[in-house]
């Protein structure tokens, strides 16, 4: 029998008017069930001396104590927010907790400076919350990873272009164009500067260019999970829909989907041509270089020599 995974942390959940929990803040999330003989009423005195209301917002911020099952569907409002803080605090890996059921559990908030609040009070408080030099920055599911969790040895140059529950191990740069999901990231020193989308991992040493895309699970029903390698680069408007493996390059501008065709130049059909096969047959192969040719416009894909790109350590 499969032992049960779980996980719990002492948060700071905001409430509307109705008790509606809106989001909530875990300062420390653990692994494992709350320890046996703590009091679950009793919070700690950092989290309950922030319990206030804010009439500007409509709000009321109270300590709250979750445990989860990780491998059960989300069951709330706070089960979501902590499943996002362990991917973001680096507990876990993306793609190795459950995570179904989580849009339909997140409430869609108008987020200020200050926190959230309930997005269909925005219209009527906004005069109040401009006198009080408060900014509605957003209205989504999901907020800014920097509103929560302050990850150590990354650089995040634009924090509105990474969300709460995106995993960045020590090392990554997220440039002013880079895009980070949740259950996303990176898990090694990485550059980025296009957009990493849900369920994509990024390898240790790997740079994903200028307006490079990379295709997730939220869109067109997908369930394919993609893996970009180690020491790999997408080049700059550059995109993918496969796992790029370990050592390999897609040149800039090339889009490779699962169902892009790819001459393979090294190896040749029972005619006598160069062999094609499906992108996705390619999917993971180490050490390879996608490219269009110049003169026939077909896409390739050839072998490369040693290892892969280098990044610049200085930048990192």
């Amino acid at each position: 029998m499969t032992a049960t995974r779980l996980a719990w942390g002492d948060g700071l959940a905001t409430f509307d008017e109705h008790g509606s929990m809106l989001d909530c803040w875990f300062p420390e999330p653990r692994l494992g069930g709350v320890p046996a003989g703590r009091d679950r009423d009793l919070a700690p005195k950092h989290l309950a001396d922030q319990a206030h209301a804010d009439e500007r917002r409509g709000v009321e911020l109270r300590p709250v104590v979750v445990e989860i099952d990780l491998d059960a569907p989300v069951e709330s409002v706070g089960d979501a927010y902590l499943r996002l803080h362990l991917l973001s605090h680096l507990l876990v890996a993306p793609n190795t907790i459950n995570l179904d059921g989580i849009f339909g559990r997140l409430p869609t908030n108008a987020w200020t400076d200050l926190g959230p609040m309930p997005a269909e009070a925005a219209r009527e408080r906004l005069p109040r919350l401009r006198r009080a030099g408060i900014q509605i920055y957003a209205i989504d599911k999901f907020p800014r990873l920097l509103d929560y969790v302050a990850p150590q040895g990354v650089r995040i140059a634009d924090g509105g272009r990474v969300r709460l529950g995106a995993h960045l191990a020590p090392g990554t740069v997220v440039m002013h164009e880079g895009f980070v999901n949740f259950n996303a990231g990176t898990l090694g020193t990485s550059m980025v500067e296009g957009r990493i989308s849900q369920g994509v991992v990024v390898g240790e040493g790997s740079d994903i260019g200028g307006g490079a895309s990379i295709m997730g699970t939220l869109s067109g029903g997908g369930t394919q999970r993609v893996r970009i390698g180690a020491r790999s680069l997408l080049g700059a408007n550059s995109g993918l829909g496969i796992s790029l493996g370990d050592d390999s390059v897609v040149e800039a501008g090339l889009y490779v989907t699962a169902g892009t065709k790819v001459r393979l130049p090294g190896e040749l059909d029972a005619a006598g041509a160069p062999r094609v096969v499906k992108a996705a047959e390619l999917s993971d192969v180490p050490s390879l270089l996608f490219r269009r040719n110049s003169t026939t416009g077909a896409v390739e894909a050839i072998s490369r020599e040693g290892a892969g790109i280098r990044l610049n350590s200085e930048l990192h």
